[in-house]
């Protein structure tokens, strides 16, 4: 079997052999991608006499940065499953005309988000809880940051499409030349040339234009089966409303996660000030590392999910679930147990403030105290998406963010006496109660016979 033709092969063969050959490299992709946010964090936590507030000022900007790349999931993860579908229904055309007006649709968000945000950054910084010591070190960093947004969409967006063909390894890629390049330009810009946070900004931009550079390529090149053509970047909302439709999902999840962040920030700063908001900063970065591989599990079992589907071969649905909530569940376990019992390594990464440091051990062992059941929670709801139950899909998106965790933050802290305390605990409640319901939807529909999209 060639990488070409991989597709092509997903109604047959090993569940297993096909789940990690398209799952692993997604999953190293995420792994590298969360190398962007954790190695500069990393470098800047090191900036020497003002390592603590820039990383603080950093963090402040995650809202931001969430609200961009969940606009590249609105199109690309809403798109990718229908034209895998598409695909298993042998219909290459309508694939390539959801892919041209998805990239269509990343290009037009591209260009409103920069403009919206070179105008506002610094009034949104300051409401998602910059403070008058964080507020330039946030600022300086997104003003840079905001003008390479084209090359964000177009990276994280195009990308799943190159992943719902089979060419996992390619999705890969994409990524990997992005960390890397980005990886030896953070010390140059920051360290070498004095530029502080504007060079973790100008180190990440180039970093991903270069990964953009690279998906274009590939997906008008020779090896890919849908190309971008220029007839299919027309828009037709016959092609495009049904992939924002079921992008809307994977939009709540990362749009309502830059308001988690604002309304975390917001209230850290209140009860516990700058050195809680720090800490936050590391958490969100060690839980992101908990999620986004779990997110390249998915989105790696999404085309045989989405191709087997299409073509009405249910048993092999129902094999690949069960096969990769089992690795899920694994993965997320060793990563709580790291949480639990060897937190100071983890919180190392990012800081030697010893003020910092030990608060945020403490905090992450609150923040994280039933991580190892949230993989119930994506596999779920991301196997909703795979196949195309847009529905139940964004339902399961807001309970979690918007329906738990968002009051939490704000009524927990009215019942305990420790308030900082009580504001990281919302986290693990919310957690729990929106697994349990995740699971007893998912039951109720465990014959997987859902409606395929009209």
């Amino acid at each position: 079997m060639t990488e070409n033709n991989s597709n092509y092969d997903l109604g047959s063969g090993s569940i297993g052999k096909h789940l990690f050959r398209l799952a692993l490299p997604a999953v190293a992709a995420q792994l590298v991608n969360v190398l962007y946010n954790m190695v500069d964090r990393i470098y800047v936590g090191r900036i020497p006499g003002t390592g603590a507030q820039a990383l603080t000022g950093l963090g402040v900007c995650m809202p931001i940065i969430l609200i961009i790349s969940a606009f590249a999931a609105l199109a690309g993860m809403g798109g990718a499953p229908l034209a895998s579908i598409a695909m298993g229904q042998d219909k290459k055309e309508d694939a390539e005309k959801i892919l041209g007006n998805c990239t269509f649709l990343l290009i037009v968000i591209s260009i409103i988000l920069t403009a919206f945000f070179l105008y506002f950054s610094r009034p949104f910084l300051m409401l998602f809880g910059a403070s008058d010591n964080t507020i330039e070190y946030a600022y300086s960093y997104m003003q840079i940051y905001t003008c390479g947004t084209i090359f964000v969409q177009l990276a994280l967006g195009l990308n799943v499409f190159v992943t719902a063909q089979g060419f996992s390894k390619n999705s890969m890629y994409t990524v990997l030349i992005g960390a890397v390049l980005n990886i030896i330009l953070d010390p140059i810009f920051i360290f070498g040339f004095g530029m502080g946070v504007r060079g973790a900004a100008l180190a990440t931009i180039i970093s991903q234009g270069v990964s953009a550079l690279y998906v274009i390529w590939f997906l008008t090149g020779k090896k890919t089966i849908l190309k971008i053509k220029k007839e299919n970047l027309i828009p037709s909302p016959r092609v495009f409303l049904p992939c924002l439709s079921l992008g809307l999902a994977p939009f709540i999840m990362q749009f309502t996660e830059s308001i988690i962040s604002v309304c975390f920030n917001a209230s850290l700063l209140k009860y516990g000030g700058d050195i809680a908001v720090g800490a936050m900063t590391i958490l969100a970065t060690i839980m992101q590392f908990s999620i986004l591989p779990l997110m390249g599990l998915t989105q790696g079992a999404q085309p045989l999910i989405s191709y087997n589907f299409g073509a009405e071969n249910t048993e092999r649905v129902r094999k690949a679930f069960r096969l990769l909530l089992r690795t899920a569940i694994i993965y997320s376990t060793v990563v709580w147990l790291a949480a639990m019992f060897i937190p100071k390594v983890l919180v190392g990464i990012f800081t030697v403030d010893p003020d910092l440091m030990s608060y945020s051990i403490w905090a992450l062992r609150i923040y994280m105290a039933v991580s190892l059941l949230f993989s119930i929670q994506i596999v779920c709801q991301q196997t909703f998406i795979a196949l195309g139950n847009s529905k139940v899909s964004v339902f399961l998106a807001l309970l979690r963010k918007v329906f738990l965790l968002i009051p939490l933050i704000f009524i927990l802290p009215l019942f305990f006496t420790d308030q900082v305390m009580a504001v990281f605990l919302a986290e693990p409640v919310a957690d729990f109660i929106a697994v349990c319901t995740t699971a007893i939807m998912f039951m109720a529909k465990s014959n997987l016979k859902v409606k395929k999209p009209a």
